[in-house]
């Protein structure tokens, strides 16, 4: 079975920003398919209508490693909420459940079946740092974390965009 990564950008944000081109190439180079998309209307376009074209464009099976950053992070618990499968891998990055701040966050599901989120991943890991600047923080890793366990980093890092490379996300996935 061919191993691939699709790695999903934040909100406002493309494939070319902070440390996801560094990222798409390591694990290019590590022999993975990568897809790293651009969706403008990631968290502007709500997740009822939003999520459908996400599963529509791309094909998930057990060899699969999804990234999300922030938003994209976010997105990710919708998804594997809905998929038929079960992937490898899951790492949120900067990710929440529950609104971080006082804007609006269409991406967010109303309601989480928490049980099939986590029926759907092997591996869930949850990257969130005490001083993240949107409120991406590590209470809002900790609540994910103790709904669906997995394993929760706290690293102080801000919301991790003001960099090129992240090389922790490199050595976590396997």
């Amino acid at each position: 079975m061919e191993r691939k990564a699709v790695i999903f950008h934040g909100t406002g944000a493309n494939p070319d920003v902070c440390w996801l081109p560094w990222l798409r190439d390591r694990l290019t180079e590590r022999g993975l398919a990568v897809e790293v998309p651009h969706y403008p209307g990631l968290n502007v376009e709500p997740i009822d209508t939003f999520l459908p074209k996400v599963l529509a464009r791309h094909t998930f099976d057990a060899g699969t490693v999804l990234v999300g950053h922030s938003g994209g992070a976010a997105l990710l618990l919708a998804l594997l909420q809905h998929l038929e499968v079960t992937v490898a891998q899951a790492i949120l990055v900067a990710g929440y459940a529950t609104e971080p701040n006082e804007g609006a966050e269409p991406v967010l599901q109303q309601e989480y079946d928490w049980p099939a989120i986590a029926a759907h991943v092997n591996d869930l890991i949850f990257i969130n740092s005490p001083a993240d600047p949107y409120g991406c923080d590590d209470r809002q890793g900790r609540a994910m974390f103790d709904r669906l366990g997995g394993t929760l980093i706290i690293r102080d890092g801000g919301h991790y965009d003001d960099t090129d490379a992240f090389e922790l996300l490199d050595r976590l996935i396997g």
